[in-house]
């Protein structure tokens, strides 16, 4: 008898839309960060993508997609979806709000499309990692793929800094 394969809610709506992906599971009882993820999955940090999820000084609620080793700058993601001021989601919030859990957070199939911006630099990339939408599942697709499927724009709203092995940070 052969294991049932798990789709997850953007795995789903990627097959829908005929966007191409695949996807790695790792054991995970709860939360781990994506740095941790990428060391468990063997992949290049600047290819692994965490999504945040904010409220706006409006009431509105916004969707980052930002590399791990990065963190998202506040003023320049409010100044990005056009809020006077943005914070974090509170995390009690987080599942009522987008569907999913901490950790298993994605742009893509949460439960009320919010405005969605990925890190400028992704365009730049061929392929990135993003949660699938549940803990212990990754989805690998292109970032224009992901902007498609999330319908987002890409900005600056990191700390971002590409680093280099041998040459330190740029």
């Amino acid at each position: 008898m052969s294991k049932k394969e798990i789709k997850t809610n953007a795995m789903r709506i990627l097959e829908r839309q005929k966007i191409p992906y695949t996807y790695a599971e790792y054991e995970c009882g709860e939360f781990i960060d994506g740095i941790q993820i990428a060391d468990k999955l063997g992949y290049d940090h600047k290819l692994v993508y965490k999504t945040l999820v904010t409220t706006g000084k409006s009431g509105g609620y916004y969707v980052f997609v930002i590399p791990v080793e990065s963190e998202i700058d506040l003023k320049k993601a409010a100044r990005a979806v056009g809020e006077k001021s943005i914070e974090m989601l509170p995390l009690k919030e987080l599942t009522k709000i987008t569907g999913y859990v901490r950790g298993g957070c994605t742009a893509v199939g949460m439960k009320k499309q919010f405005p969605t911006v990925i890190q400028q630099e992704a365009q730049k990339l061929p392929l990135i990692h993003v949660s699938a939408g549940k803990l212990g599942m990754q989805l690998t697709l292109a970032p224009e793929d992901l902007r498609r499927a999330s319908n987002a724009v890409y900005g600056d709203v990191s700390n971002f800094r590409c680093r280099d092995e041998k040459n330190g940070v740029r």
